[in-house]
């Protein structure tokens, strides 16, 4: 039986996520329904993208994922259902797709489905959950619109790297403030591994690579590469984005010393 996921700006205060989840259960009664989150930040797909990529390959094979997010449709930004790595996609081809994926999906296709309303303000309710429901009951996806080649692109910042080292940046920070890189693992090991160096971001510097927060006392920095392989800047028990003055997008430098 297929997971139905949900991400969406939308948070908890108001009707949006109730709504959405009743009619999916006016549809489909005895559905799980899982909720990725529902507190990224308004119309932000770079952050919402982050965290579907992150997510959804925990969740079974066949699993089908609605992002509610900047959901408005245009000519160059159609509503879009996506089959990629046995896994659903449905939410608006704005970009966002082309952040979560690594490659080209298996299969796209242009949502043409009917809404009972000609008030068109809530499409995740109203057309979403129709195609989540229509690839639920094991419907093939070619049924849900016309066939799409490609996706819309958004190009995020890739780290660099040369001889004297790596230049990345902070691609999203979580509920405990840790800062997130764009700097992977591979890279790291790559250029860095078995030789000295520093991260440096602000006035701040590190030397060495952690397996955990842990590894340093309460309130001091640390660096170690987080489960999704990816570095990571925080503070142990503490906040690293505020006492550190970063943001998302502030730069992070891996020197060879």
């Amino acid at each position: 039986m297929a997971i139905i996921t949900l991400t969406s700006d939308w948070g908890y205060k108001d009707y949006y996520l109730a709504s959405v989840k009743g009619m999916i259960y006016s549809y489909l009664p005895e559905v799980n329904i899982v909720d990725i989150s529902h507190g990224i930040k308004s119309f932000d797909i770079v952050e919402g993208a982050f965290v579907v990529k992150n997510s959804y390959s925990s969740f079974p094979e066949g699993s089908i994922h609605i992002i509610g997010l900047s959901t408005e449709e245009s000519i160059s930004h159609c509503h879009t259902v996506v089959y990629y790595d046995n896994h659903y996609f449905i939410g608006t081809d704005n970009g966002i797709f082309s952040m979560i994926f690594d490659h080209k999906p298996q299969k796209i296709f242009e949502l043409d489905v009917l809404l009972d309303s000609s008030v068109n303000t809530f499409s995740t309710r109203d057309r979403f959950v129709k195609a989540a429901t229509h690839l639920y009951l094991g419907n093939p996806i070619e049924e849900l619109g016309p066939k799409k080649d490609e996706l819309v692109s958004m190009m995020l910042f890739e780290p660099s790297a040369d001889k004297n080292g790596i230049k990345g940046i902070v691609s999203y920070i979580d509920n405990f403030e840790n800062l997130i890189t764009n700097i992977s693992f591979e890279l790291f090991n790559k250029h860095i591994s078995g030789k000295k160096f520093e991260i440096s971001f602000n006035s701040y510097k590190i030397t060495s690579i952690s397996n955990s927060y842990a590894d340093v006392r309460p309130g001091n920095m640390v660096a170690l590469f987080a489960s999704n392989g990816m570095l990571e800047i925080a503070i142990n028990r503490s906040k690293a984005a505020s006492l550190l003055g970063m943001k998302k997008r502030s730069t992070i430098i891996i020197r060879l010393i």
